[in-house]
């Protein structure tokens, strides 16, 4: 199908915001005009019953997070929530409208992590942090007031690679025993040599060019970004993976490789949902209130959430 209009018309009101390309500038000012787009185009924030931050330790200094609560009593299951922004923008504010609708439909406490970001701190300060975060709050399970036996991990673009990588390091690492990772429009490779990253390579808000430009930052020019922790479809064994649901975007450049990854999990014998969700492109499901089908991305997350949570 086409683009979907309400993905035209969010598109359309952030190109008259005239921002310049992120490789046109620092990252810094890259930074800033993300937190300024998002502060001109809000999306819907549900209420929840609580909302605080405060900073746990890390690899490397302290890792600031935010703890999102229901508005019901304890102990409640754990989603972990990691940023999208390409590894080098985005901060704790970039998911909350997607952080408020899951706490709201799995009746969960959810951790969003402010991992170190690129060019700053380049692969694999990002995955290290979100995993040491992971870590802390199975370890902190009775403060956080949390069920640690019902974990599940969630991000967007970068975030769903950090996802991807975090599951993969908790089993590798025999850490915390994750139920559920929901994988939306996630990075997977760095490698572009599917179709969608030609068909999709402009016009659509995330570009293939603005894409390879995120990947520099990240890896670096003497950084291996074929790591599995980087590029996760390149584990040499996918196997004993959480439950996945990997939602993409018709229009998105990352379309095949989400695809990719999705038969890739289910290949290697783990629970796979993957949904394309026609008409629409990269990172919607962020956009409640906006665009219609982020609330049903949330609410399919949800309730694949819950039924891992269930067996």
């Amino acid at each position: 199908m086409p683009l979907h209009p309400q993905a035209k018309e969010l598109l359309d009101r952030r190109a008259a915001l005239r921002f310049p390309d992120n490789r046109d500038v620092t990252p810094d000012a890259a930074r800033a005009n993300a937190r300024a787009v998002k502060a001109a185009i809000p999306s819907d924030q549900e209420p929840v019953g609580e909302i605080s931050e405060r900073s746990i330790p890390g690899p490397v200094g302290e890792i600031p997070i935010r703890i999102y609560r229901p508005t019901t009593d304890g102990p409640h299951p754990l989603i972990m929530l990691f940023h999208g922004g390409g590894w080098v923008i985005g901060d704790l504010d970039t998911e909350d409208s997607m952080s408020r609708g899951l706490v709201n439909r799995v009746n969960a406490v959810l951790v969003s992590v402010d991992y170190r970001m690129a060019p700053e701190h380049k692969f694999p300060a990002a995955p290290e942090d979100c995993y040491a975060a992971t870590v802390w709050a199975v370890e902190n399970a009775d403060e956080l007031g949390v069920d640690a036996s019902k974990i599940a991990i969630s991000g967007t673009s970068a975030g769903g690679n950090l996802s991807a990588a975090v599951a993969q390091m908790a089993r590798d690492r025999k850490g915390p025993s994750i139920k559920h990772q929901v994988l939306f429009c996630p990075v997977i490779d760095m490698e572009f040599e599917r179709p969608s990253v030609i068909a999709n390579a402009e016009g659509y808000g995330l570009t293939t060019e603005g894409m390879k430009w995120f990947w520099d930052q990240y890896i670096g020019s003497d950084g291996d970004g074929h790591n599995p922790y980087a590029s996760v479809i390149r584990a040499k064994d996918l196997s004993g993976l959480p439950d996945a649901t990997v939602i993409a975007a018709e229009y998105d450049p990352l379309l095949d490789e989400a695809a990719d990854y999705a038969a890739s999990l289910k290949a290697a014998g783990n629970n796979v949902t993957y949904t394309e969700y026609k008409g629409m492109n990269h990172g919607f499901n962020g956009s409640f209130g906006l665009i219609d089908a982020a609330l049903e991305a949330c609410e399919e997350a949800s309730a694949r959430i819950l039924a891992s949570f269930d067996k």
